[in-house]
């Protein structure tokens, strides 16, 4: 008796030619990512990239940008960011080749497209955001702020000073007039052995790349003077000010006097060669090169509902623009906002308001949490004349102050560590302007997965009535059900 396996031919032939949707699941990301694209097209939320292609047909096809951002989203979404890697799974990967319907992508055009949409794919965060508050998860209730430094691409090895770069500089300089002397010697010589006519012009391979350092080592010294200057002025105007002030009293303040604007100028400052734009910030496990993303998270959901980058090293200023980005990405302001220490400040306490209440740590988070523990609930009513600390301590000590707290670190930092997971170790694209935009697209992935497992369907305004028509969850049975009861 033989074995009793089932059959096994590779070269076995279809009846009919497969379809690839066939072997995507239903309940799949990638027929998800597909649904939300294809309803984003119907409603006209891609024509900010239609726009960039002329209209009247001429010159060589391109991809359809539609399926070009179905691509990128998915790879986000799954943590590919490399062009090249893109490039293969769309040969390799089921989910990949079903979005693209099997075309065979250079991963130059997937670099070159990403690189001139940035801006125009920074807008579907706030779609994405959309059917998010679409399907009920966004409460703006509650939401917890917080900043993660992402690393660049970019090695801290290639921090100049500005004395460095000056060097540097020259040295390269100087290579660059020994390379043209010695091809125009060479030159000389050809034209004298080969005649005038002949080739034997070119500059020396080496001579592009060096050029390209030194232009980046020209944009880092400048970003370095600017510093300078900047330095210089506050520190005149410090000055200026307290003379004022001594002229007003009729007597001298008491304190140090203001350092000499000279004696103001940070001389170990430095700025990175490879991205000039990033900064040397401090994370949780040392110094890194970086950028600074900010992340407001609706405490219910974990969704993201403002987000941006900053070259700032530090929080404390960026409040006050979450707010507004708030706004204008979501549409409203939550009710409440919880921040740790890194926010405080009298200015940042100021801006609570009867619409947005905040909760903003004073001293670092473990003392935080340290005083939570060993501080009851006040029992006092709190002086009508105590100072802004006073009163954002005491309200933290509250039941509903403690409650609101607690939030923060299991919402916003998750969010981070989820991202985190799916692969952003460190940005792939240099400079602030691309570094924003790929941000972006990592804050509007997480949200994309959010709604994914949510079992949304894109189309269908309101879960709940279209489940109590007779059609099942996505992730759990048949999203063909789903989308022929969809309103349009």
């Amino acid at each position: 008796m033989g074995y009793n396996f089932r059959p096994y031919d590779q070269d076995t032939q279809y009846l009919l030619p497969p379809s690839i949707a066939d072997w995507v699941s239903q309940g799949s990301l990638a027929r998800f990512v597909n649904d939300v694209v294809e309803d984003l097209h119907r409603r006209g939320r891609l024509n900010v990239i239609y726009h960039a292609y002329r209209a009247d047909g001429w010159g060589a096809a391109a991809f359809h940008p539609r399926m070009m951002v179905k691509v990128l989203l998915y790879a986000y979404s799954q943590g590919v960011t490399s062009s090249r890697k893109i490039a293969w799974a769309l040969e390799n990967d089921v989910g990949f080749r079903y979005l693209a319907a099997n075309e065979q992508v250079d991963f130059r055009t997937i670099a070159l497209f990403r690189s001139r949409h940035l801006e125009a794919l920074e807008t579907l965060f706030v779609e994405i955001l959309r059917l998010c508050k679409e399907a009920g998860l966004v409460k703006m209730n509650r939401v917890a702020l917080d900043g993660h430094k992402v690393p660049a691409n970019a090695a801290m090895e290639q921090n100049r000073t500005l004395e460095g770069l000056q060097a540097e500089k020259e040295k390269l300089q100087a290579e660059v007039r020994a390379m043209l002397e010695a091809a125009e010697q060479t030159d000389r010589a050809e034209d004298s052995l080969f005649g005038p006519d002949k080739r034997g012009d070119e500059l020396p391979e080496g001579l592009r790349t060096k050029q390209e350092r030194l232009e980046r080592i020209a944009a880092a010294h400048k970003r370095l003077q600017e510093a300078e200057q900047k330095a210089r002025q506050a520190q005149a105007q410090k000055i200026e000010q307290r003379a004022q002030e001594e002229a007003q009293t009729g007597r001298k303040k008491r304190g140090r006097k203001p350092k000499d604007p000279e004696a103001a100028v940070n001389k170990q400052a430095k700025a990175n060669m490879t991205d000039p734009d990033s900064r040397i910030m401090k994370g949780r496990h040392g110094f890194v090169q970086a950028y600074n993303g900010q992340g407001m998270v609706d405490c219910e959901s974990q969704v993201i509902v403002a987000q941006a980058l900053t070259q700032d090293e530090n929080d404390v200023n960026q409040l006050a623009p979450m707010l507004e980005q708030c706004e204008e990405q979501a549409g409203e302001r939550p009710k409440e906002s919880v921040q740790d220490a890194g926010y405080w400040s009298e200015e940042n306490a100021k801006l609570e308001t009867d619409e947005t209440q905040l909760f903003i740590a004073t001293t670092k988070d473990w003392k935080q949490r340290k005083a939570l523990r060993e501080k009851g609930v006040p029992q006092e009513p709190l002086p009508e004349n105590a100072a802004l600390k006073e009163r954002m301590e005491y309200k933290l000590l509250t039941e509903y102050g403690r409650a609101a707290y607690k939030e923060r670190s299991a919402t916003v930092e998750p969010v981070f560590g989820q991202m985190i997971t799916r692969g952003l170790v460190r940005l792939v694209l240099r400079g602030f302007a691309k570094a924003r935009g790929e941000w972006s697209l990592w804050c509007t992935t997480h949200n994309l997965l959010k709604l994914w497992r949510s079992g949304f369907v894109p189309g269908v305004k309101h879960l709940g009535a279209a489940i109590a028509k007779g059609a099942t969850l996505p992730n759990g049975g048949d999203r063909l059900q789903m989308q022929a009861i969809a309103v349009a």
